[in-house]
């Protein structure tokens, strides 16, 4: 899926000791499609450094490498990449990955009432093509996957002090529904538990 998006561009250009200022209209051409194994390395480099740029500054550094070695090696990428009961999305610049996210199926938490539900359980965006619609193309994507494999319920846990993230999952309709432990390293955090169906009324 191709998505095209523009981004409003300035040029200021001196002339004779005159400034003058362009406006230009760049059309992007950002790519959304499913990974592949052998995008397994990109997707282990492009998932640690945006769960860094996202959480660093608010945790210690032995939690974030601890979390980070477990989570995001290449090996540990191509094998969710090629479970199954997973299924990854990309958003790509040309040869350039900006963002990603990752469904996953299986067990929920007991506050996620659902006959067959699914879980959001990543979605980064790289920290400077925040605010270009990355993230709305990366959430559509996977709710029209969720909508294919017939399930009915889809879920997430977000941090309590993420309130970014806690407003855009608003705004697609999630709703809290309760809390579960997310081990940081040694450090055990709240997350808040959000689900929403996934065909809304």
């Amino acid at each position: 899926m191709t998505i095209r998006r523009s981004r409003d561009l300035y040029v200021v250009l001196s002339v004779c000791g005159l400034i003058h200022v362009r406006y230009l209209k760049e059309v992007l051409l950002l790519t959304v499609r499913k990974a592949t194994i052998s995008d397994a390395k990109q997707l282990s480099q492009l998932a640690e450094q945006t769960f860094r740029d996202t959480f660093a500054a608010m945790n210690t550094v032995e939690d974030m490498e601890l979390h980070c070695q477990n989570s995001y090696s290449e090996n540990i990428q191509a094998s969710e990449i090629s479970n199954p009961n997973m299924v990854t999305f990309l958003s790509e610049d040309e040869d350039r990955l900006v963002g990603f996210a990752q469904l996953r199926w299986g067990e929920s938490p007991s506050c996620v009432l659902a006959q067959s539900p699914a879980e959001i359980q990543r979605l980064y965006i790289v920290k400077d093509w925040h605010g270009k619609g990355i993230a709305q193309d990366l959430m559509k994507a996977c709710l029209e996957e969720l909508k294919g494999q017939r399930a009915d319920v889809v879920w997430l846990g977000v941090w309590e002090r993420n309130p970014r993230a806690i407003s855009f999952y608003k705004k697609f309709g999630f709703v809290e529904v309760g809390e579960h432990v997310f081990p940081l390293g040694s450090d055990p955090q709240r997350d808040i538990v959000m689900a929403r169906p996934v065909i809304s009324s």
